[in-house]
């Protein structure tokens, strides 16, 4: 009976509710778990290439793009490569450490699943979310708090490329974004959407950056809450991996619908 009960004490405390805080706008809530990354990318099947102490590395499966994540290079963060094939040039994505794991994951998710037949129109998630259009040479979106951006960035001499970032309440950087010219349409598409997603992601206590332009919620959240959360996220990879699979012998993909959980409470 003794033993029963210390497992039992020994559960709950495992299950003890922890605080956190939901977190908008996104933009600049600061980089995240890169699991958040990684582990969707395991679960469609990308390879991990990581070696021990070295970079975080992974690889599709068929080799013709490279997501990688060192803190150590310079550039510092996410640098995404793709390999030219016979309908694609070769592209690069570069992201700082500090770009919020579910914008990073907004464009790495793409990466798993084909491309549309509809051309994208990368503007459109920005317009609908209230990004305005910025002044100058070069073709520019800026957020509805004037703390983050989106820009075709066209300068007289040098590479064309795709250009976001974010700053902190004295302008400093907080994070940048570069993709090639040639980055796929979609993928490009795929990110301004996550960036301009109004709604709020979730960071432990002591890991919200220090801005006053930063709205929070403090939630009680149980590890396993967090757990099916994580578990669920997988479960949509694999969905769509099946899906993308059996599309061409019309077979019908299983369905899988988000969980929710946690209880929250505004923050004094």
């Amino acid at each position: 009976m003794r033993k029963r009960q210390q497992r039992a004490s020994a559960t709950a405390g495992q299950q003890q509710a922890q605080q956190y805080y939901l977190v908008t706008p996104r933009h600049l809530a600061g980089g995240g778990d890169l699991r958040h990354v990684t582990e969707y990318l395991r679960a469609s099947d990308w390879r991990d290439r990581s070696k021990t102490g070295g970079p975080i590395i992974f690889e599709s499966p068929d080799r013709t793009v490279r997501v990688a994540y060192n803190p150590h290079t310079v550039p510092a963060g996410w640098t995404i490569r793709a390999k030219a094939t016979a309908h694609q040039q070769a592209w690069r994505a570069v992201l700082s450490p500090h770009v919020p794991v579910e914008i990073v994951a907004g464009f790495s998710d793409a990466l798993t699943t084909p491309r549309s037949a509809h051309a994208p129109n990368v503007w459109s998630p920005l317009q609908d979310h209230g990004w305005q259009a910025g002044r100058g040479h070069h073709t520019t979106a800026i957020s509805p708090d004037g703390s983050a951006f989106v820009q075709f960035h066209q300068p007289a001499s040098g590479e064309v490329r795709w250009w976001a970032g974010a700053r902190t309440e004295q302008g400093q950087r907080a994070w940048d974004a570069t993709f090639t010219s040639t980055t796929p349409m979609h993928l490009v598409l795929a990110f301004t959407t996550a960036l301009a997603d109004p709604l709020p992601v979730m960071r432990p206590r002591g890991h919200v950056p220090p801005d006053q332009r930063i709205r929070t919620t403090s939630v009680s959240v149980r590890p396993d809450e967090i757990a099916a959360w994580q578990r669920n996220r997988l479960a949509l990879a694999r969905a769509a991996r099946v899906s993308a699979t059996t599309a061409r012998t019309g077979s019908t993909a299983p369905t899988i619908r988000p969980h929710t959980a946690g209880t929250s409470r505004p923050r004094r």
